[in-house]
């Protein structure tokens, strides 16, 4: 996740240098820019459905020869198409990421702590798109470098990282699934810290690989509360950074570097407030009241847009900071509410889901700015939010403390272990 986040931050910091050698337009600039969320959009559920069907182990090694690919092709790109070719393809290794590393992760992690590793994923996220401005800042002005270098820096932990998954054991869950118990009871024996853990794989129930079972009677639920709490997380966040510039200029932070430091700063506390409290206080009290939090700070910016400086700026930070606590729990519940048999397939989708409201912030919102007004934009992403918590209250289980047989459950009431 860390690279992931350094791939999508990295573009940030170097558009200007890339449009100015390329001479490219602004529409090609945005399509640059937005690249890698295509690929995303595809990837997710891409990666989910291979990775329910053929494995995870093998599909978690394969998809970081993809990202090495696109890593090195960035030195060699000189035109446009080549580096949205590039961009798309490395956006496809993301997407396939989401859905292939973290059920593996899910499945392995021991019940007490498999909370706090998939939240730490965001918090990874936020550290590597920091790191990428810091790169393409630092080492861009220091050094004028070119920046295809700045992007190809990618390069060496994706090589480090292709390195460290050769030989991951295969899933024991997604083993169990596939009637292949012997093998999975070993790897198990192996990797499970807790008797417990392996005790619960005697829960897994052998089916093949049937992504439409995400919208059966049994899994809607679960599909359209993992879907609209990743789609009312996203959205809002971009609406809101559409108008942030404006915002942190009026504070001296108008600077690219020092506007992202900050504003992913106060994003990295928020996921890291989640990791250390999502075994403490479970999963439903880190993702509800964030929602309404960040609702009534964007209302706050939509009845007051001209108003005093210092409260637009607060309930800015306020927003980002409750924005970023949910974001930290969109890794954890999809992962926790499918059975093996769907669970990178339900990860994929709503992967894909979240592209969508990352791609609407992107185009509409600055859109919607110029022609509706800050006012009323900032009331429809504070209304998405409202929206997220009031599908949250009615849908989101707690899942805290749970093995995954329990939690994957079909058709559970939220709320209810």
């Amino acid at each position: 996740m860390f690279l992931d986040g350094y791939v999508l931050g990295g573009i940030g910091a170097v558009n200007a240098a890339i449009a100015r050698d390329l001479g490219l337009s602004l529409a090609w600039q945005g399509l640059i820019a937005a690249s890698a969320l295509i690929g995303i959009f595809f990837g997710g559920p891409l990666g989910g459905w291979l990775s329910d069907r053929f494995g995870r182990s093998r599909m978690f090694t394969l998809d970081m020869v993809l990202f090495v690919v696109g890593s090195v092709a960035q030195f060699l790109v000189d035109n446009g198409w080549q580096l949205l070719a590039v961009r798309l393809l490395m956006g496809v290794a993301i997407g396939a990421e989401y859905s292939i590393g973290w059920p593996l992760l899910a499945e392995f992690a021991p019940t007490r702590l498999r909370g706090r590793l998939l939240a730490f994923q965001e918090v990874a996220w936020y550290l590597g798109y920091i790191a990428a401005y810091a790169v393409g800042y630092g080492l861009g002005h220091a050094f004028d470098l070119d920046w295809r270098i700045l992007l190809g820096t990618s390069c060496l932990p994706a090589v480090l990282l292709l390195i460290a998954r050769i030989g991951t054991p295969e899933s024991p869950r997604w083993l169990m699934s596939q009637g292949r118990t012997e093998e999975a009871r070993r790897v198990a024996g192996l990797y499970f810290e807790n008797a417990d853990d392996v005790a619960d794989l005697a829960g897994e129930q052998i089916r093949t690989a049937n992504m439409w079972r995400l919208f059966s009677p049994d899994y809607l639920r679960a599909t359209l509360f993992v879907c609209v709490h990743w789609f009312c997380t996203v959205t809002p966040y971009f609406a809101i950074a559409s108008f942030a510039p404006t915002v942190l200029a009026g504070f001296g932070l108008g600077d690219g570097f020092l506007g992202a430091l900050g504003v992913n700063g106060l994003a990295l506390a928020g996921a890291a407030t989640t990791y250390f409290l999502i075994e403490r206080v479970g999963r439903r009290k880190l993702v509800i009241p964030q929602f309404w939090v960040a609702a009534a700070a964007l209302v706050v910016v939509g009845v007051w847009p001209d108003g005093s400086p210092l409260v637009i700026l607060v309930s800015f930070l306020l927003f980002s900071y409750s924005n970023a606590m949910s974001t930290a729990v969109t890794g954890v519940y999809p992962n926790e509410v499918f059975s093996t048999d769907i669970r990178g397939a339900g990860i994929g989708l709503a992967t894909a889901t979240s592209r969508v409201g990352a791609a609407l912030g992107t185009f509409l919102v600055p859109v919607a700015l110029d022609t509706i007004g800050v006012g009323p934009t900032m009331l429809v992403a504070a209304a998405l939010c409202t929206l997220g918590a009031v599908v949250t209250q009615l849908t989101a289980p707690e899942t805290k403390g749970l093995p995954l047989s329990v939690t994957s459950a079909a058709r559970r009431r939220p709320d209810r272990p």
